[in-house]
Formats: structure tokens, sequence, C-alpha cells
């Protein structure tokens, strides 16, 4: 399986996942020709890709859907709650509503549930072959019943949003301060520190941290920050790198 993060933040964002034999996104923020840059970039066709993953509706994960869809008809998975708010979806010919888990060839796809103040959103856990990629951001917290399921994997892609203080002391209005840092908002650094160090095992073998804020944090710092945690928690894991806005995370092998 070969995973690079095509973007990551506020303005958009969308992650390819390769397989033995499907192409994947997760999905659809970034406009039309990035996205299609980005992957021509791995020499992938848009029409190649066979199946789309949406965690939820948010415009910096769905806004180029509408453009996508008119020339390429990969199979769309989300949430039935979703479809409220992605009613141009009506009539799409390709839509999957499973629920808990998806079964194709060597692959399956665990579906679990995030916190995030948009209907139906979730992650997912991509498997193939013993390996296995966990993504997980826009989320104001992880309930402590995922634990096992999120334990012990071969990649991360996980939310590290926002610096608390920085968001504090930042521009936003309170109200979108009291968002972000609610239960149904984003990860902090330091959120995201705790649990990484509960998640990580034996099988992990890299880390990306995702969806940074633009204005409420900074690339070295949530680094510096997850980092510090682990060696406090005597976790000795030094691979982790930062997904960027507008710069592709060269593929990795999981």
């Amino acid at each position: 399986m070969l995973v690079s993060v095509l973007a990551s933040g506020s303005e958009g964002n969308c992650t390819y996942i390769q397989t033995k034999s499907k192409k994947i996104l997760i999905d659809i923020g970034m406009n039309y020709k990035y996205i299609t840059t980005k992957l021509a970039e791995l020499n992938v066709n848009p029409e190649d890709i066979d199946y789309v993953f949406i965690t939820h509706t948010h415009a910096d994960h769905t806004g180029a859907m509408k453009v996508f869809f008119k020339t390429n008809t990969p199979y769309v998975f989300l949430d039935e709650k979703m479809m409220g708010e992605l009613a141009f979806l009506s009539d799409y010919p390709k839509l999957c509503f499973d629920k808990d888990e998806i079964n194709f060839d060597s692959l399956t796809v665990e579906v679990f549930k995030t916190s995030h103040d948009a209907p139906g959103s979730r992650g997912y856990i991509f498997k193939e072959d013993g390996k296995s990629a966990v993504y997980v951001t826009d989320t104001g917290y992880i309930n402590h019943k995922l634990f096992d399921q999120l334990s012990n994997h071969s990649l991360y892609i996980f939310e590290s949003n926002h610096d608390v203080e920085m968001l504090m002391h930042g521009k936003y209005p309170a109200w979108l301060k009291a968002r972000v840092r609610g239960d149904e908002g984003h990860l902090s650094n330091q959120q995201s520190s705790f649990y990484l160090s509960k998640f990580i095992g034996p099988n992990t073998k890299e880390i990306v941290l995702a969806h940074l804020s633009k204005e409420n944090n900074d690339p070295d710092l949530a680094l510096q920050t997850v980092k510090e945690s682990l060696k406090q928690n005597n976790i000795e894991f030094d691979n982790i790198i930062v997904a960027k806005q507008r710069e592709r995370v060269d593929c990795i092998e999981v």
C-alpha cells in the first residue's frame, strides 16, 4: 500500500492511497487543477481513481467534488447523514453508505465515528496484507471505546490542528476559538500527542501530522510538541513528518 497526502489544511484536504488493485482518494477538498496536478506527479490520472472516501461535508474536504465528478465516476463512500449537505450527489450513480467495514479483494476499510460539527463525520482504517493506515482529522476528541481499534497501526495520518496558546492569543473571535477547542472541533498539538502516545505500537512505522491551522499553529512547533510528549511518555519514535497545505507528501510505503 502506498500513501501520499496531496494537501492538508484549512484551505483543502486530499490524500491518495494505492493498494494492490485500487486507487483511492480520501476527501476532495482542493481545486480540481491542484488535485490532477498532484496525481500526475504520481503518474495517476483522475479517471484512474476507483474509490473516494469522504470524512465529512465541510468545504475544505468536499469543495472540488462537483467538478471532479463531472468527468470521473469513482464509487463514493460516505455516511447517509451527509446527503443533506451534498444534495448534488442525489443522482450520482455510485454512492455507497456502508457503516462499519468495507471489503474489496485484499483491502479492508474500517469506518469509525469522529466528533465534529458536521453530520456523519468519520475516519478510516485501511488494511492490506497485515499493514494498516489510519486517517483521522477534524475531531474534537477520540472516544476511549475506539482506543483498541486505533492502536498499533503501521501509519497514522493524524490531526494536529492548533497550538492552544496561539489559538487563544490569536485573532479568531471568541465563538470560533470555542468551536475549535470544543468536543466537536479540532485536536490541538497537545491532544494529538496524548492520543498518539496511546496508539503507537510495535507495528507503527510513520506518523504524518495533518490539518494544521495556518493561523494557529506552526509545523515546527507541532512536530516539537508531539516528539517531546512521546519522549515524556518513554516512547522512542522519531519518524514523524508534517503534511502541508500546498505540497504533496512523498509516497509512504506501508
